[in-house]
């Protein structure tokens, strides 16, 4: 074992195991944020669908004659409906302002009178954002003597939902391919990492160490490198959310809850001391059944 302890004693060699322990770590750690990135969009894939689909809303138009008791009562009976998330009341003056703004013309000067209805605006609940349910909707709230019509985007509401299914087949398709490359990554990463010390695996086993001697410690230090490179791609994934947070606002980034991060952060562990230690199981075995003069090709 003395050339073992002369090899590892060795500054130049040394230096050289560092600096392969350094990249091995630094290249999972970058595979691993890829994998969180991807993680963090399918664990909020349906949360995203939610959300997008409980900003979509119906205009139920009043009848002229309605009443502020018509109108706070029929509000009333929205709230209260299984279907309904939330309601705004428009007046005649609201529907002014905001379809001013959006002209950007007075268009009531014009006119000489306001011909915006009387509306209650209602969010309806993600369950119930597609068409055939506020067709459905729409036929129970026209029983109502205060309502005159229920409007809303139909077509956008279709072309809404299958893009949704369309994003969410595509971002699991994508998902799937990018683990595997990832998985393939890591392993060839670690191989090399292993095949650079192909030579001292050899006198190892030319001493006379057995086999599971010489595979546990390099086991154990790539499970912890993989370990190591969960930790700094969750700290990568928390830096990348703290930034985006201060950017865009915290409505969005709220998704990524603490339970999302935590079943991200030990899925991360899970597979970087899983393919650390796996990946380098086989990669030694295989330069352990190689002959003395194989090791050099």
């Amino acid at each position: 074992m003395a050339g073992n302890n002369s090899t590892w004693g060795n500054p130049y060699t040394s230096r050289r195991l560092r600096n392969s322990y350094v990249s091995t770590v630094v290249s999972m750690s970058l595979v691993l944020f890829m994998l969180g990135l991807m993680g963090i969009l399918l664990l909020n894939a349906s949360r995203l669908s939610r959300y997008v689909k409980e900003n979509i809303s119906i205009s139920v138009i009043l009848q002229d004659n309605a009443t502020e008791a018509d109108i706070a009562w029929l509000r009333k009976q929205l709230d209260m409906a299984p279907y309904v998330r939330e309601t705004k009341f428009i007046s005649k003056e609201d529907g002014e302002r905001e379809l001013r703004e959006m002209l950007g013309e007075d268009f009531v000067a014009f006119l000489g009178y306001n011909p915006l209805p009387v509306s209650i605006e209602a969010k309806l609940r993600y369950r119930y954002a597609n068409n055939d349910s506020i067709q459905n909707i729409e036929r129970e709230l026209k029983w109502y003597n205060q309502v005159k019509e229920v409007t809303y985007q139909k077509s956008l509401i279709n072309v809404m939902n299958d893009n949704i299914n369309k994003i969410s087949a595509l971002l699991l398709l994508f998902s799937g391919l990018l683990f595997f490359v990832s998985m393939a990554q890591i392993n060839n990463t670690i191989r090399l990492s292993i095949y650079a010390r192909r030579f001292l695996i050899n006198t190892m086993k030319l001493v006379g160490a057995t086999n599971a001697f010489i595979t546990r410690p390099f086991i154990a230090k790539n499970a912890f490198h993989g370990v190591l490179a969960a930790i700094i791609a969750m700290l990568l994934l928390c830096g990348l959310i703290y930034a985006a947070r201060n950017e865009m606002g915290r409505e969005m980034i709220q998704l990524v809850t603490v339970e999302v991060m935590g079943i991200l952060l030990f899925c991360l562990l899970a597979v970087g001391l899983a393919v650390g230690a796996i990946s380098t199981y086989f990669a030694v075995n295989k330069f352990l059944d190689m002959k003395t003069d194989e090791l050099y090709y």
